[in-house]
């Protein structure tokens, strides 16, 4: 049975679309057969982010308004066959996205994949909420800061009334992804823990990234952190996010800054003096 799941948070520049290519491939290394479709039609960076932008012909749009079928907008990713793109249109408007032609798109889809990952463009506008529209689960994306946090907070009430499943009274699995997270500020009351984070949003923990500069060089290159460096901290962050979705239960412990040693809080003092 396929799984429609919607990465979605109210603010921009919070790790989407990372979390949306990085999460699909983890699962399409796990075995599943994952499509990742882009609802950020206008702007379209998803298939930057999978070293895709030059195979782009026909797009979410084409196929939505029957210009295109979905078996020519697909793209296969080189590196995992298992792994598939929807790019989105980067010259006409959301508005060109209709309830029954992404619902069409979304049906087409489940006959053919495991997973269906639903990159939402930020905000509450039209892209985002066709993106979360059909969904199954979502994975909200926050950073560790107050306005962050809050605009996700507005996310899940929508994720609550404004879906397919949460109008035919049925559950929709919603689960937090933590990005950017930095022990050693939240520790100095430079940003939000995440024990703040949990008690304001009151959603199960699916996983922490923190920042790291490996993520923003996988991104550059094109290519999902989960397949570029799957040895660095953030891609098993995100295979380990993955496993969870797959529901599998994989211990969660929240990254604490690390304690300076007898030497280091010496010589520390003594630069201070």
């Amino acid at each position: 049975m396929s799984n429609v799941v919607v990465v979605t948070s109210g603010k921009g520049g919070v790790g989407k679309t990372t979390s949306s290519a990085s999460l699909g491939a983890s699962l399409a290394r796990a075995g599943s057969k994952v499509v990742v479709v882009d609802f950020d039609v206008g702007l379209r960076n998803l298939d930057l982010v999978m070293g895709a932008e030059r195979r782009v012909v026909f797009d979410l749009v084409n196929v939505v308004q029957g210009d295109a079928k979905l078996p020519q907008a697909l793209i296969r990713d080189k590196r995992l066959e298992n792994l598939s793109l929807l790019p989105a249109s980067q010259t006409r408007d959301k508005d060109a996205l209709t309830e029954e032609g992404v619902g069409r798109v979304i049906d087409e889809l489940r006959e053919s994949f495991d997973w269906i990952i639903c990159d939402s463009p930020a905000g509450i506008e039209k892209g985002a909420t066709m993106a979360m529209r059909f969904a199954d689960t979502a994975v909200v994306v926050t950073n560790p800061e107050v306005s962050s946090v809050r605009d996700s907070d507005r996310i899940i009430g929508m994720l609550d009334s404004k879906t397919c499943r949460a109008e035919r009274g049925e559950r929709l699995e919603k689960q937090l992804l933590l990005t950017r997270y930095d022990a050693g500020r939240a520790a100095r009351g430079e940003m939000m823990t995440v024990e703040d984070v949990l008690e304001i949003l009151a959603i199960p923990l699916l996983g922490i990234i923190n920042e790291s500069p490996d993520v923003l060089t996988a991104s550059n290159v094109g290519c999902p952190i989960t397949l570029h460096n799957p040895a660095s901290a953030a891609a098993r962050a995100y295979d380990d996010a993955a496993r969870r979705l797959m529901g599998e239960t994989v211990p969660l412990t929240t990254p604490r800054q690390e304690k300076q040693g007898f030497m280091a809080r010496l010589f520390g003092r003594k630069a201070a003096a």
